[in-house]
């Protein structure tokens, strides 16, 4: 594990940002044994730590209406309950935990976002200054592009930015941005270092995460899970896309629950049926990787259309779709755009893949025309980097501007 180094000093000021994440193939079938494609979202969280002298921690998540601070003397009483695991990025301090919920008056089991998002920052700010003679005063602001519980990984974005920055804060990882760069990465040490603390906060939100979230949030691009292990696909293409927010709200575990259900009850017509899926997401990988290798053809986009369409109808068949997401699919094939949902199902989010040679007109029509039924749409892309670092004048100015107005 990286420990704060002489030759890294604090620094004052850092902006940071981590995507959001989709899974384009494999949901549900990734419980069952088979391969699933994770991939980031460039919807993206923005964080931006101030360090003060105001004896203070503050921080300001002004999506979810939370604006909290604590004295560091207060804070600094914590530490004495700090063991082994505190200073280890591989093991959640679950006694820290139960501290952190007493000292914030956080019921236990209480799982609203804001909560779960302050109680990871506090364990992630003491974990990392643990090492510190004296805990440091500073500001964080969050603001994401990410909607909450939509399945879209903005937990691991959160998770992700906070431990990038508190890392480099601490002098534990370099400030990787030099005078005349807008953007920076980390080293791999370091993304592994700041992926490891993200992964613990994602065990505080989420309990017993698979640890998929927040390594795309981490590192982008596409990634392959299967039984377990995390395979990185390199050399991928950015593929431009519409994220379709149904705002239809479903249940997770239930979702999961009905299709388990449903392998039970008709074994010889699922199994077949995870075994296709399956094969999709190998076919989309190597077509993926084609892209790369060889550039974008008419004939790599229209293979990565029938894999869409046809693994939403495996979806329906799993006993996941919703007619929210039926109509989704139709006002989009009317416009010859295909679209699959993406996460648990049972409405949720959906993705639609758009080609080069579309016109914008179309896809500006599209937009409107899922905005009407009562979605929310965004234009956007899928591969896109992980985390980064940014200068000042990378950042769009209304993002910079609520990143500093609290």
């Amino acid at each position: 594990m990286l420990a704060p180094s002489p030759d890294m000093a604090p620094v004052e000021m850092c902006l940071v940002s981590a995507p959001g994440k989709v899974i384009l193939h494999g949901e549900h079938a990734v419980v069952h044994g088979k391969a699933a494609l994770a991939v980031s979202l460039n919807l993206r969280t923005y964080l931006r730590l101030q360090l003060t002298s105001a004896a203070e921690v503050s921080i300001s998540l002004p999506n979810i209406d939370t604006f909290l601070s604590w004295d560091i003397s207060a804070l600094e009483q914590l530490l004495s309950h700090c063991k082994v695991e505190c200073r280890n990025s591989t093991e959640l301090d679950t006694e820290l935990v139960r501290k952190l919920r007493e000292f914030t008056a956080i019921a236990d089991g209480a799982t609203d976002t804001s909560s779960l998002a302050v109680l990871t920052f506090l364990y992630i700010y003491l974990c990392v200054f643990a090492h510190s003679e004296v805990l440091p005063s500073l500001k964080v602001c969050v603001w994401s592009q990410l909607p909450t519980g939509a399945g879209l990984g903005s937990s691991a974005a959160y998770s992700v930015c906070v431990s990038a920055a508190l890392l480099t804060a601490s002098g534990t990882i370099s400030f990787p941005l030099s005078k005349n760069q807008h953007t920076a990465r980390w080293s791999e040490q370091e993304l592994e270092l700041i992926n490891n603390w993200a992964f613990q906060g994602e065990k505080i939100i989420h309990g017993n995460p698979s640890g998929v979230d927040n390594a795309v949030g981490t590192w982008g691009g596409f990634l392959r899970y299967h039984a377990g292990k995390m395979t990185p696909l390199s050399r991928v293409p950015m593929l431009r896309i519409l994220l379709t927010n149904t705002k239809v709200p479903r249940s997770t575990k239930l979702l999961v629950s009905r299709v388990k259900d449903r392998i039970k009850q008709y074994p010889s017509v699922m199994m077949p049926v995870l075994e296709s899926v399956d094969a999709v997401s190998q076919i989309c990988e190597s077509t993926l990787v084609e892209m790369a290798i060889e550039g974008a053809s008419d004939k790599h986009y229209s293979t990565l259309e029938d894999l869409i369409d046809i693994n939403q109808h495996h979806l329906n068949v799993m006993g996941v779709g919703h007619t929210s997401l039926n109509k989704l699919c139709q006002v989009t094939l009317a416009h010859s755009l295909h679209s699959k949902l993406t996460g648990a199902g049972g409405g949720g989010c959906a993705v639609t893949l758009l080609t080069p040679k579309i016109d914008e007109l179309v896809v500006q029509e599209v937009m409107e025309e899922l905005k009407q039924i009562g979605f929310d749409c965004w234009e956007t892309s899928i591969g896109a980097p992980g985390v980064w670092m940014h200068s000042p004048t990378s950042l769009k100015h209304d993002i910079l501007e609520i990143l500093t107005k609290y």
